[in-house]
C-alpha cells in the first residue's frame, strides 16, 4: 500500500522559511518521481517542483525557482520542500505527490498516481 505522509505545515510570517517533509512508503526507489503541488482557495492545484526518487537534478516551476528547494533523503524515503522568503501569496494547502516516471519534469495533476493528505501553510503579512 502506497502512503505519502506529510508534515511541517503551519503559520509563519512573511519573510520566514519553512520546510515540509513527505515520507513515501510502498513504492520502489527508481520507479517514481516525487513532487510538490499547492492549491490556494479558489485556484487550481499548481505544480511546484519534482525530483526523481534516486538520482538526477530536480525540476522547478518558474514561479518558485530560486526560493523553494526540493530534496530527497533516500535512506528515509523522504522528500523535502524548503521554502524561503515566504510571501502571503504562498498561503495554500501543499501536497506531496508521486508519479510513475523516471526523470524529474513538470508534472500535471493527471500524471499523479498518489497524493498526500495536504498541509496548510499560512503566511501572514
Amino acid at each position: 500500500q502506497v502512503q505519502l505522509l506529510e508534515s511541517g505545515g503551519g503559520l509563519v510570517q512573511a519573510g520566514d522559511s519553512l520546510t515540509l517533509s513527505c515520507a513515501i512508503s510502498g513504492r520502489r526507489l527508481g520507479e517514481y518521481v516525487a513532487a510538490w503541488f499547492r492549491q490556494a482557495p479558489g485556484r487550481e492545484r499548481e505544480f511546484l517542483a519534482s525530483i526523481a526518487s534516486t538520482c538526477g537534478s530536480p525540476y522547478y516551476s518558474t514561479d518558485v525557482s530560486g526560493r523553494f528547494t526540493i530534496s530527497r533523503d533516500n535512506g528515509r524515503s523522504t522528500i523535502y520542500l524548503k521554502m524561503n522568503s515566504l510571501k502571503p501569496e504562498d498561503t495554500a494547502v501543499y501536497y506531496c505527490a508521486s508519479a510513475s516516471r523516471k526523470e524529474a519534469t513538470r508534472l500535471w495533476t493527471s500524471l499523479i498516481d498518489y497524493w498526500g493528505q495536504g498541509l496548510q501553510v499560512t503566511v501572514s503579512s
